[in-house]
């Protein structure tokens, strides 16, 4: 089960839905958490998550926890963490956190070194397509402070959350294939060269063409090490690429797309091609 901490308010109270706290108490009947002395600083994420289809993606983060002499992050019940949300925090249309909670390191009496990740799970519906670009981070902390967790006096129990901490890209994974012919080739000859760019779509599991997209066709001459750009090409309404070129020496052809907001940068695989 993921740690999920997050605080929200309801009826002037405030609930700690995600750690199993029973929704009776999210009204407020005993009590409401009290401001935890805590602070975070310092966080450090991916600058890019690239997300598929089917299997789980977990990214690493870690921050700085700055606490009171009154907290106790030691406790057994003391749990923090980072998570990330699309939007506007008080509106989120996402949010994506960890399975576990941040394991926090003591670096002096009264700041700690926390790392965590988070885990995502495209196959399960983590995500919608609308989401993919730029996610901000925030982060957060609950002390139960010896209160049964399935049943807290809420004024005992310590909550603080601080979001603006830093940004990264949750992005559609992409693939990109490229084919040239015919094989061996005259020199002098026309080259086909084809391929397909297409990238992840999370509401059905499946990879779609992106449609309308500038990818590089390149070059790399055989016994060399740098590819170079020939000429740029768009992706057809299905994701597909077709271009001609002229075949003067053996070496390997690539498609290469730069990458978007949304969708990461990609090569394709050199294919070799013998000219005679």
């Amino acid at each position: 089960m993921r740690i999920r901490a997050t605080v929200a308010a309801v009826s002037g109270a405030l609930a700690l839905s995600a750690l199993a706290v029973p929704a009776a108490h999210a009204t407020g009947e005993s009590g409401t958490p009290y401001t935890l002395n805590v602070s975070f600083s310092n966080v450090t994420v991916a600058k890019a998550i690239k997300v598929g289809t089917t299997n789980k993606v977990s990214a690493s983060y870690s921050y700085t926890l700055t606490h009171g002499s009154d907290v106790n992050i030691a406790a057994d019940d003391f749990y923090t963490d980072a998570f990330l949300y699309k939007g506007a925090y008080d509106t989120a249309a996402g949010e994506l956190y960890g399975d576990e909670p941040a394991t926090c390191t003591a670096t002096s009496a009264t700041t700690a070194t926390c790392k965590g990740t988070i885990d995502i799970y495209p196959a399960d519906g983590d995500l919608e397509n609308a989401w993919a670009g730029s996610w901000n981070v925030a982060a957060e902390a609950v002390a139960f402070n010896g209160q049964d967790q399935d049943n807290p006096d809420l004024s005992k129990v310590g909550y603080k959350d601080q979001s603006g901490l830093g940004s990264t890209l949750v992005q559609r994974y992409s693939k990109l294939t490229v084919n040239a012919g015919p094989e061996p080739v005259t020199k002098g000859r026309t080259l086909t060269v084809t391929g397909k760019l297409t990238r992840a779509n999370w509401e059905d599991n499946q990879y779609h063409g992106y449609s309308g997209q500038p990818v590089k066709l390149q070059f790399k001459k055989a016994g060399t090490t740098t590819y170079t750009t020939v000429k740029t090409v768009y992706t057809d309404s299905y994701g597909n690429l077709k271009t001609t070129t002229t075949a003067n020496y053996d070496g390997y052809w690539r498609f290469s797309f730069a990458g978007t907001s949304t969708t990461p940068a990609v090569s394709a695989p050199g294919d070799y091609v013998d000219v005679r």
